[in-house]
């Protein structure tokens, strides 16, 4: 058996009184395995060792710039997703430091953690929102060193204007760069539902990347990146990083599997394409304008899939792009207010900000596991 519980408490300063909130929504006994999946502001990072200590389970996590488990969603609550189980197994896996080889450690913190006589049926992954690294190469990596184990999770964000306090939270310590792996063993099948832009909102003019190196776009239809952003009248919103941040585009790697949605960045010196995610060579690009009305029609459309296929489940966790909270405005909690009337009251679910999602495009045979940006995802377990 399998039980879930969502929890919160928005005690800063008494971790025991934090604990005791917390506790109060597990309303049984807790099983044999029992996992706490965080998601909460950098200022909880005053009491969270003690929070985590006064807790039957461990804990992991990111920090998040806001957050829901069927309520109103707010910046300043701890809000946390408790999966407890007589079947499944939780496994923690946890790198060094990412700064240097980070493929590397991914594959040594796997293989040092990971059953040996047992693949997982899921990876849930967390890692603070760095600039050096890459979120692709971490779902590539995850992908080759488990199997194929379908991968889901976040980068944590804050709001700061360099996320310099973004954070992987594990067992009451807080990491700036580490990556943390949730391995599941057992019988689950879990199912995953993304959203990023629909495809009335994309422009017409298409580009295939024809030179590219890791996260830059240096040409496109065999012409300088920079051209690309003249014909589509766009070179004033390139000039300037915010702007850049508000065209959102979709990633076709043309292989078959679903588009992917991505950002830019800005433009380099060079006035190459600098992204937020690796763009390869052969790729196809879709620039898009999406808006507040798109974000509500893409997400409600993933939640109306999502209520379709709850039969067995024991709860939703979700995440959702800051890029995303950003193209809402003033109204930025307008998504997880949708959130919450659709699937309040009918399963647990948890919602957190994210600033990169993890969540495969495919399940059947090998998981095609892709880093999003400006994405909503979603795991149904």
């Amino acid at each position: 058996m399998t039980k879930t519980f969502v929890a919160k408490t928005t005690e800063l300063d008494d971790s025991k009184v934090a604990v005791l909130e917390i506790m109060s929504y597990i309303n049984s006994d807790l099983m044999k395995n029992t996992i706490g999946i965080v998601a909460c502001h950098y200022e909880y990072m005053e009491i969270f060792k003690e929070i985590c200590d006064g807790l039957p389970f461990k804990v992991v996590g990111s920090t998040s710039t806001i957050q829901s488990i069927d309520d109103e969603p707010d910046a300043l609550t701890f809000t946390m997703l408790v999966i407890t189980s007589d079947e499944l197994e939780f496994v923690l896996a946890a790198t060094d430091t990412l700064n240097e080889n980070p493929g590397g450690k991914i594959r040594d913190a796997y293989n040092k953690n990971a059953l040996a006589d047992k693949t997982p049926s899921l990876i849930l992954t967390f890692v603070p929102f760095m600039f050096e690294n890459s979120g692709d190469a971490h779902a590539r990596v995850i992908t080759e060193v488990s199997g194929g184990v379908p991968c889901f999770g976040t980068i944590g964000v804050d709001d700061t204007s360099e996320f310099e306090n973004s954070l992987m939270l594990l067992n009451g310590e807080s990491y700036k760069t580490r990556l943390a792996m949730l391995l599941i063993y057992g019988s689950i099948a879990p199912k995953f539902f993304f959203a990023n832009i629909s495809s009335e909102r994309l422009f017409n003019k298409t580009a295939v990347i024809t030179k590219s190196q890791g996260h830059i776009i240096m040409e496109v239809n065999g012409h300088p990146v920079s051209r690309y952003f003249e014909d589509l009248g766009l070179t004033k919103a390139s000039e300037t990083r915010h702007a850049m941040n508000s065209l959102p585009f979709l990633l076709d790697y043309n292989d078959g599997t679903a588009l992917v949605s991505k950002v830019f960045i800005a433009l380099t010196p060079e006035n190459y394409a600098l992204c937020a995610s690796e763009v390869p060579e052969g790729c196809t690009l879709y620039i898009s304008n999406a808006d507040k009305d798109d974000i509500f029609l893409t997400t409600g459309s993933a939640l109306d899939e999502i209520l379709k296929n709850l039969e067995g489940a024991n709860c939703v966790l979700m995440y959702s792009c800051l890029g995303r909270q950003t193209t809402l405005g003033a109204d930025f909690t307008a998504e997880l207010d949708l959130v919450n009337k659709k699937l309040g009251g009918k399963i647990n679910f948890m919602i957190a900000g994210s600033g990169g999602e993890f969540c495969p495009t495919q399940t059947t045979g090998q998981a095609v596991n892709r880093f999003h940006n400006n994405a909503f995802v979603a795991c149904v377990l």
